[in-house]
């Protein structure tokens, strides 16, 4: 099982997540967009998307504005694009494929059927009208392969590795975007408490996902600390950062179990989630959201590497 197979649905996993994430992130920056008065502010806010998302240099390589349409599409379905939407379908169908015999039927028909309904969906420029539709779609399909491999995979190693790719890629997504929300998107600090600045709060929810169960819990309430806390420190919500790490040690230590033995990666694993456990939204705000979220982001990069060398795991 170490090997192809480990590897194969490792990739497969976080791709289809990192695809979803995507398509939620187009589709709040699209939103935030129009409620900006203004082109320059409309372009900050799709430039915030690429930063976001990482693909800001290569972006910049082939275009200088950042025009609405242009920026989607290049994230979407550009060919010169390795980051784009389509190519995370493609990865994902093709390390299923490669691990035909280690996943179930449902698993396997959910992630082609999902890229060949994306690669049809992306085979021509979208355009802004049909732009909500397409990223409903690509989310829907990430869902539905996450439903196959939760409704009929044993809970083996296949499963383990499946699960750990979903929410380390899941951890490192909602880092960047709080992270880009406090950095890039807020104008200016005297927007702080505003309108802007609430829709803006509201609008980083529903980015992932988590714009009703906040409303929930905080009775629609948009207070900056109290939305970090659920962000980081709610094991309620399953894209926290606590939740994401709860899972992944979980994960981990179902391989441990079966294998007889830890590696690097238990080891980070146990140290950041002790401390996202131990720590108060006050203590983080205090030493700096921004600091915090840096050295977060940088801890889950590390963990994705321990775990590509301690499985021996390649892209």
């Amino acid at each position: 099982m170490l090997g192809r197979a480990a590897n194969g649905v490792y990739w497969m996993a976080r791709y289809l997540e990192r695809a979803e994430n995507t398509a939620r992130l187009i589709d709040v920056g699209f939103h935030m967009a129009l409620t900006r008065g203004n082109k320059d502010s409309q372009e900050e806010e799709w430039r915030s998307v690429l930063v976001t998302t990482g693909q800001d240099e290569g972006y910049l390589e082939k275009y200088s504005g950042f025009e609405a349409s242009q920026v989607f599409n290049y994230i979407l379905r550009d060919r010169d694009n390795p980051g784009s939407v389509m190519q995370m379908i493609e990865n994902a169908r093709t390390n299923a494929r490669v691990v035909r015999t280690s996943i179930t039927n449902e698993v396997w028909e959910a992630t082609n059927e999902a890229w060949m309904i994306l690669r049809d969906l992306l085979a021509r420029p979208v355009k802004e009208s049909s732009l909500g539709a397409v990223l409903s779609e690509i989310r829907k399909q990430a869902m539905l392969v996450r439903g196959a491999v939760d409704g009929s995979m044993l809970r083996n190693e296949v499963f383990n590795f499946a699960r750990i790719g979903t929410f380390v890629e899941r951890a490192d997504n909602t880092a960047r975007i709080l992270d880009v929300k406090y950095y890039v998107l807020l104008p200016s600090v005297a927007w702080v408490g505003s309108n802007l600045d609430n829709v803006q709060w509201d609008m980083l929810l529903r980015s992932v996902a988590g714009d009703r169960a906040y409303s929930w819990l905080n009775a629609g309430s948009m207070d900056p600390r109290g939305i970090a806390s659920f962000l980081i420190l709610d094991g309620r919500f399953p894209r926290s950062l606590v939740f994401s790490y709860d899972k992944i040690r979980s994960n981990m230590a179902g391989l441990a179990k079966q294998y007889g033995h830890e590696t690097q990666a238990h080891e980070l694993v146990r140290d950041m989630g002790a401390r996202l456990h131990a720590l108060s939204v006050e203590e983080i705000f205090e030493t700096g959201l921004h600091e915090f979220l840096q050295e977060f982001i940088s801890a889950t990069i590390r963990l994705g590497s321990a775990i590509a060398a301690d499985y021996r795991f390649i892209d």
